[in-house]
């Protein structure tokens, strides 16, 4: 599930958008207080930002700006102000892509889909890994399940990284020791038990019980829900 943090001045076009993507089974946010932008923003934590320009105190430009200066998440403008100059400037200070108002509800989602398409492919070098709803973001080294997000140390974070690469299969254990071997950490079978439990742990904690499973005298897999 996407979550998509929604900076928009008009408060019925932002509802519309936000009943519309719940629709689609996307997580939602609409930004009420204008003057907290960004720690609404760390707190969300959204995979896609859909920004005005024209909004109270500070406009879209500024906010693009700020964002970018922490995140290269995915920013959609929207925006009557489609003059040129307003849309090289969108592009130029960070954002991704830029829809006229007003605008077809299905033609947004047809570019937010595009644009989330792109921006997290789950092939090569994307910028994360899901599987079964869990979604494991590799520029920051968390991991989303529904409301649920959860930083990950260096080592939990490329064992869960090795499993969902290789989600339905059994990865051994002398397999995820060489890969943790990289680190600049001294890697034994018991310091793997010990981060394999630890990763568990917060795995559970965020609402997916026995989740890594243990193939006794082999590895480790993931479940299939």
């Amino acid at each position: 599930m996407y979550r998509i943090l929604i900076i928009e001045d008009d408060d019925i076009i932002a509802k519309n958008i936000a009943t519309h993507f719940k629709h689609w089974n996307y997580e939602t946010m609409q930004i009420i207080d204008f003057k907290n932008i960004m720690e609404e923003f760390l707190k969300f934590n959204p995979q896609l930002v859909l920004l005005d320009i024209g909004l109270p105190f500070y406009n879209g430009f500024y906010w693009c700006q700020e964002i970018r200066k922490i995140s290269k998440v995915p920013i959609l403008f929207l925006s009557s102000m489609n003059d040129n100059m307003n849309i090289v400037m969108a592009m130029n200070m960070g954002g991704d892509e830029f829809i006229e108002k007003p605008f077809d509800l299905n033609v947004l989602t047809a570019k937010v889909q595009a644009l989330l398409r792109r921006s997290y492919s789950f092939q090569g070098n994307g910028n994360v890994l899901e599987y079964e709803g869990m979604i494991l973001n590799l520029n920051d080294a968390s991991f989303s399940y529904k409301e649920k997000n959860v930083s990950l140390t260096k080592n939990e974070f490329r064992i869960l990284q090795m499993l969902m690469e290789n989600a339905g299969k059994i990865i051994a254990r002398d397999d995820i020791i060489a890969r943790l071997w990289e680190s600049d950490e001294f890697i034994d079978d018991n310091t793997l038990t010990v981060n394999v439990a630890r990763l568990r742990k917060k795995i559970e904690n965020a609402g997916m019980d026995n989740w890594i499973r243990t193939k006794k005298g082999i590895g480790y897999y993931l479940k299939k829900v």
